[in-house]
């Protein structure tokens, strides 16, 4: 079968007109009717529509194209499932609260919805583009594909598993300021963050094998290489945009501030990688320096009651509590330990 060449030999300028079209046809729906429960399952399924028509259009079905588009489906997939049925059992999205109503802060969700699908499929749709099928491809199987695969394979269950725990534990604890320290999330505090980032890379170290093994070369070979922006975004995205910015220091205040159980949280913040696994209690003992860089728990996570707590607001109780030791602050941890290295505040 002859591949299909749209508008450009690396499927960019199609898929991203796929993608702004799908994304502006549910975008609708949701202004419309004030719906929110399409939002996040119209950014899975776009991601099985570019992989199946690149596919598709490619003409020809190696086993590796058909591995990296069936991966990035059956993520997209399962994450969007997950994300409809949260969404329906909780019954409305509070990030569109302030945005609902309003046309152009609405719309800006779902232009950054396109940027993030059409950027993370850049290592799948490449891989399918006529510019790279054109070269023969070797057999699916080399040192860098199983790697890739087994890559997936943890990526896969870590984020999947830990959606699963989260949401269990939420719905078995509500109200009870517990602090969600099971499974997974005794050796980071997001592992479905970080089986996402996983699963990207994984991906990409898959599709880029015809040019790291010397199969393709010329625009193709800088083109293949050039989709580690898809892994890249993406890794940015939730470690300095929406992720963990949103989740590390304004949770740890809104609990530090409510009395919602600032000493277990304090404890558990003290003990845990904030994204990259490990034992909590090596951990624990771990030098500030190497937290603060090696383990990335840069200063903008980081909860210092002192700095970053509206006062007013804290419960009475829980000021006294948050004035000494390790439940106090994390900071009161380190200095605890004599850890403390940095001006910067601890999380």
């Amino acid at each position: 079968m002859a591949e299909i060449r749209v508008l450009d030999d690396y499927y960019l300028a199609i898929t991203l007109l796929i993608t702004i079209a799908y994304q502006l046809f549910f975008f609708s729906i949701a202004f419309s009717l004030k719906f929110d429960k399409l939002t996040d399952f119209a950014g899975g399924t776009n991601f099985t529509v570019l992989a199946i028509i690149t596919l598709a259009f490619s003409g020809h079905h190696n086993a590796r194209q058909i591995v990296v588009s069936l991966f990035i489906m059956l993520w997209a997939l399962r994450l969007s499932g997950f994300l409809l049925f949260r969404i329906l059992r909780t019954g409305k999205d509070d990030r569109f609260d302030d945005k609902r109503d309003k046309f152009f802060p609405f719309l800006g969700f779902w232009i950054f919805q396109m940027l993030w699908v059409w950027t993370v499929s850049l290592p799948v749709t490449v891989l399918n583009s006529p510019n790279v099928t054109q070269y023969a491809q070797h057999r699916f199987g080399s040192g860098r594909d199983i790697a890739g695969v087994i890559l997936f394979a943890i990526g896969f269950v870590m984020e999947s598993v830990s959606d699963v725990q989260k949401f269990r534990f939420r719905t078995q604890h509500k109200d009870s300021g517990a602090v969600c320290d099971v499974g997974f999330f005794k050796w980071t505090r997001h592992p479905n963050y970080f089986g996402e980032i996983v699963i990207q890379f994984s991906i990409y170290m898959i599709a880029t094998s015809p040019a790291a093994d010397g199969y393709v070369g010329g625009g193709a070979y800088r083109a293949l290489y050039a989709t580690i922006l898809g892994p890249l975004f993406l890794t940015i995205l939730l470690m300095f945009v929406s992720g963990l910015p949103l989740q590390e220091r304004p949770g740890a205040k809104k609990r530090y501030e409510k009395g919602d159980n600032w000493n277990g949280y304090a404890t558990y913040l003290h003990r845990t990688s904030i994204l990259i696994p490990f034992p909590p209690q090596l951990y624990a003992r771990m030098p500030v320096f190497l937290k603060r860089t090696l383990f990335l728990e840069f200063p903008i996570y980081v909860f210092d009651p002192a700095k970053h707590a509206d006062h007013g607001k804290v419960q009475q109780p829980q000021a006294e509590e948050g004035r000494g030791g390790v439940s106090g602050s994390v900071r009161a941890s380190e200095d605890h330990l004599g850890e403390e290295e940095e001006n910067n505040p601890s999380s």
